[in-house]
């Protein structure tokens, strides 16, 4: 594991959200202070609020390759094209890691139920498969943003 992957999973492990744990390690690179960073991506977690649609991890990623082309591109047609082509990159990747970008697919449980929650916490999904996603994203945007 590189320092921002170790560092991510720090954030994770103090109690973060997938979301927070990797847009935390990009933040301040690209003039966002952590705090700020922290609290526009809280909502991001499991999935987008608990919905279980795209993964925090994955959703994190994407708000730091946003953050990395817009300090390198001024005119915004140019940003959205670039941002949206890593974004596509990111995911294929991602998808051929894991399978899918889903939180519901990735954990196979539901996390709006307090069965689904026991069963996370007891199986221990927070390390055995959310720890791996946030490592395979901050490993994946190093690839990309350092291409």
């Amino acid at each position: 594991m590189n320092n921002l992957q170790t560092e991510a999973i720090t954030n994770f492990r103090s109690g973060l959200n997938c979301a927070q744990s990797v847009i935390g390690v990009y933040s301040e690179k690209y003039g966002i202070d952590k705090s700020t960073a922290f609290m526009m991506s809280c909502g991001f977690g499991a999935g987008m609020g608990r919905l279980q649609e795209t993964c925090g991890a994955v959703t994190g990623s994407f708000m730091a390759i946003g953050l990395h082309i817009c300090r390198k591109v001024s005119d915004n047609k140019e940003r959205k094209e670039q941002s949206y082509a890593l974004i596509r990159e990111f995911d294929r990747r991602f998808k051929e890691l894991h399978g899918t970008c889903r939180c519901a697919d990735l954990l196979n449980l539901d996390l709006r139920t307090p069965e689904g929650q026991h069963e996370f916490h007891e199986k221990n999904m927070h390390e055995t498969i959310c720890e791996k996603c946030i490592e395979d994203a901050v490993k994946i945007v190093e690839n990309l943003i350092m291409s």
